[in-house]
C-alpha cells in the first residue's frame, strides 16, 4: 500500500510532448515535397536533352536554384525525421538508439551541406 495518489503514479510515464510537434513537422515537410518533387520531375523532363552549359544555365535562374535548394533541404530533413521514429520504435539498446541518430544526423546533415555547395557551384559557375 502507497500513500502516492494515482496521478504521483502517473507522472513521468507519459510523453514528453514533443511526439505532436514531430508529427506535425513530418506532415509539413511531406506536403512541401509534394510541389517540389512534382517540379523537380518536370524540370528534370524539361532539360533531359541539355547539355552541361544549357544545365548550368537553367540552374542559374535564381528561382530553380532556390527551389533545388529547398527540395534537397527538406528532402534531407524529412528523411531524418523518418529515421529517427523508425529507430525510436525498433531500435531496443538504448546506447544503439542514440548511436543510429547521432550518426544518422551527422550522414544525412553532411549530404544535405554537399547537395547544397554543389548546387550553388553549378548555379554560380
Amino acid at each position: 500500500m502507497s500513500i502516492r495518489t494515482p496521478l504521483a503514479h502517473a507522472r513521468g510515464l507519459g510523453t514528453a510532448k514533443d511526439g505532436t510537434h514531430h508529427w506535425w513537422l513530418q506532415r509539413v515537410t511531406s506536403v512541401a515535397l509534394v510541389p517540389l518533387v512534382l517540379w523537380f520531375a518536370f524540370s528534370l523532363l524539361s532539360v533531359s536533352h541539355a547539355d552541361y552549359e544549357g544545365f548550368q544555365h537553367w540552374l542559374s535562374n535564381p528561382i530553380n536554384a532556390g527551389l533545388m535548394i529547398a527540395l534537397v533541404l527538406t528532402a534531407f530533413y524529412h528523411a531524418n525525421l523518418g529515421m529517427q521514429v523508425i529507430y525510436e520504435d525498433y531500435v531496443q539498446p538504448e546506447w544503439a538508439k542514440y548511436t543510429a541518430l547521432l550518426v544518422t544526423q551527422f550522414v544525412l546533415f553532411l549530404l544535405g551541406i554537399i547537395a547544397v555547395v554543389a548546387v550553388l557551384k553549378v548555379a554560380l559557375a
